[in-house]
């Protein structure tokens, strides 16, 4: 039966989610990952990252010595936080954690943060035998995982198994699959003129985009596809023909070449638009992180249901519409899950989470190493 100090656990996680951590700016965050993790023999480096994106912290690799015949096993959860994540007051309610109503609750992912801690401590203190691990804290996550895309592999190339502790729903749920994104950049230049005297002379780039983005298939795309337009700036006042449009925008697929086609649409559909009225396009795309699939009957997903169903929960596995630091890891060449942990409504002011996910999540965290 894997049990972890309930108490020690929330107080851990109300602490942790007190600690003001925005995204590029982890430091106190990490400073008090490090000081928590010391005692416990964890050798701990600091990696660049920060200093790659603009942030005050780098990425956290940390190692627990084990048993070297063992498989070594990593776990990962992010420092950051969304916004408003400042001065977060946490409330603990009857059944469940939540945040005073004016700012996040944090969550996501100081729940996998606290977890991953109360992990060592229990492997610690009832001396549990476990393969050689490696403990990842990501910054920038939210950002678009700025901290696990500019991680180097070779610091765990010798990981069999990865577990990103940070997905919603509930515990026991495996994220098997996620999509690869691509990020698109677009500038449409067309040409000034006044509004009042010349129109004629000009030619809208605001017109030109928008014409493209009508003919584009956007949204829900198939099962596996999705694409956003998602910033749209242009113009500078009302009588003046504007010469030129900034647009983001973004594309996703569970498969490589749906989203490459999805792009090249979005593409096409702002070059012909542009040369149709005299302009012109300039689109640059960014892959931002790849996609990853596994089979139900894959070794890494068999741990991870043997570890919920030896906890008391039925698995059960889904696919995502969303990247995580799993992304980036499997890219890497580490096979990689999400496992949910139970927070709910992340990302807004009335995000929670259930002091029984909590505790449960933390159990799932030993019950993993255990299994391996």
């Amino acid at each position: 039966m894997v049990t972890v100090n309930r108490e020690r656990l929330i107080q851990e996680f109300v602490e942790l989610v007190q600690i003001d951590s925005h995204s590029r700016e982890e430091r106190q965050m990490a400073d008090a990952l490090k000081e928590k993790l010391q005692p416990y023999g964890v050798e701990i480096y600091e990696d660049d990252a920060g200093h790659k994106v603009g942030g005050n912290t780098g990425n956290l690799i940390c190692r627990i010595k084990g048993d070297d015949s063992k498989p070594t096993i990593l776990f990962t959860c992010h420092m950051d936080t969304v916004q408003p994540g400042k001065g977060i007051q946490p409330q603990i309610l009857a059944d469940r954690i939540t945040s005073d109503g004016t700012t996040i609750l944090g969550a996501d992912d100081k729940a996998g943060v606290a977890g991953i801690l109360e992990m060592v401590r229990v492997l610690h203190e009832q001396n549990l035998s476990h393969g050689n691990i490696v403990l990842l804290f990501t910054m920038g996550e939210e950002l678009g995982l700025l901290g696990s895309r500019q991680l180097n592999g070779n610091l765990i190339k010798d990981v069999t198994y990865g577990f990103a502790f940070d997905s919603n729903g509930p515990i026991g749920e495996i994220v098997t699959q996620a999509p690869t994104q691509a990020r698109m950049e677009v500038v449409i230049h067309g040409r000034t003129a006044h509004a009042g005297v010349n129109p004629e002379a000009g030619i809208s780039a605001i017109k030109i985009a928008s014409q493209a983005i009508s003919k584009m298939k956007l949204g829900r795309i198939d099962q596996e596809t999705t694409a956003n337009i998602g910033m749209f700036n242009g113009g500078v006042a009302t009588n003046i023909v504007p010469e030129r449009v900034e647009i983001v925008a973004e594309a996703r697929s569970r498969e490589q070449s749906k989203m490459e086609a999805q792009l090249a649409h979005m593409q096409a559909m702002f070059e012909e638009a542009a040369k149709e009225a005299g302009g012109r396009s300039e689109v640059t795309v960014h892959h931002m992180y790849p996609a990853f699939k596994f089979s139900d009957d894959h070794e890494i997903v068999q741990i991870a249901m043997q570890a919920a169903r030896s906890i008391g929960f039925q698995p059960s596995t889904l696919s995502s519409g969303g990247g995580s630091d799993a992304n980036v890891l499997n890219g890497l060449g580490v096979p990689t899950v999400n496992i949910a942990i139970g927070y709910e409504k992340i990302h807004t002011k009335e995000e929670f989470i259930r002091l029984d996910d909590l505790e449960n999540a933390a159990r799932f965290l030993v019950a993993i190493t255990q299994q391996v």
